[in-house]
């Protein structure tokens, strides 16, 4: 059987005249976006335009929920307790879902964004918060987070199917977890090493951790970075040698078979 592979891609993520990433580069070369809600990047006409974008590609659409926090960019963690995380999803959920209907279309999964997902993999409380909340509104959306924690256990403990996520550019600590942002080495920048990591992990191969030991982590689904300044290429490359190595990039909801 031939193996596949969802690729996903943070999307949608400029807000007013401020510009993030090459959303048209990108699109044609992922099966899944994960779309900015507007907490942590985006605005209603962004969101407008990047849904009917992955309509076009036929790419699976989902929210991208976050922490309100623009100045930020989403990546500063904040004191929330589980009702302000249940609710600030079911908010962000709704307000992408709204764009979908009129579009003609529905959202396949939620993914979290930068502290939020971070601190849901760390936090079971916060993790079945995200989980109920995407329950709630439509308990055929997918949960995705990062591979092997709690976002992802806390969906299967609400009844959703999940994704566990493995990410092709950010490097890792011995336990799995990213390496934090504010780390230089944090974002693997070169397009070969990234590429590598990627295949690796399409395979189902250990890759390495910062420490330099074997890691094995499960990837349903890898992210590609949209706000690299060259994601259009990467996501171009990554695309290639995937398919290249005869692995098909497929995203659960459509079936959609690069």
């Amino acid at each position: 059987m031939k193996r596949t592979i969802d690729l996903n891609c943070d999307l949608g993520e400029s807000f007013g005249a401020w510009r993030m990433g090459d959303d048209d580069a990108v699109m044609p070369y992922i099966s899944s976006a994960n779309i900015a809600c507007g907490y942590h990047a985006g605005d209603p006409d962004t969101m407008r335009r990047t849904v009917a974008l992955a309509l076009r590609a036929k790419v699976a659409i989902g929210a991208h929920v976050s922490l309100p926090d623009l100045a930020g960019f989403g990546r500063r963690e904040m004191r929330v307790s589980a009702d302000e995380a249940h609710a600030m999803t079911l908010y962000q959920v709704g307000a992408l879902a709204a764009f979908a209907r009129a579009a003609g279309t529905r959202l396949a999964h939620v993914k979290p964004h930068g502290a939020l997902y971070n601190m849901a993999a760390r936090d079971a409380a916060l993790a079945d918060a995200i989980a109920r909340a995407v329950h709630a509104f439509d308990p055929a959306l997918r949960l995705v987070g990062l591979a092997g924690s709690e976002l992802p256990s806390a969906g299967e403990r609400a009844g959703l199917a999940v994704a566990h996520e493995a990410f092709a550019d950010r490097r890792y600590e011995a336990g799995g977890s990213l390496v934090s942002r504010r780390e230089a080495d944090a974002v693997i920048h070169d397009v070969d090493a990234a590429v590598a990591q990627a295949l690796a992990l399409a395979r189902g191969e250990a890759i390495t951790a910062r420490s330099g030991v074997p890691l094995c982590v499960r990837a349903d689904t890898i992210c590609v970075h949209g706000d690299r300044a060259d994601a259009g290429t990467f996501a171009h490359r990554l695309h290639a040698a995937l398919l290249g190595a005869g692995i098909a990039i497929a995203n659960p909801a459509s079936g959609r078979i690069a």
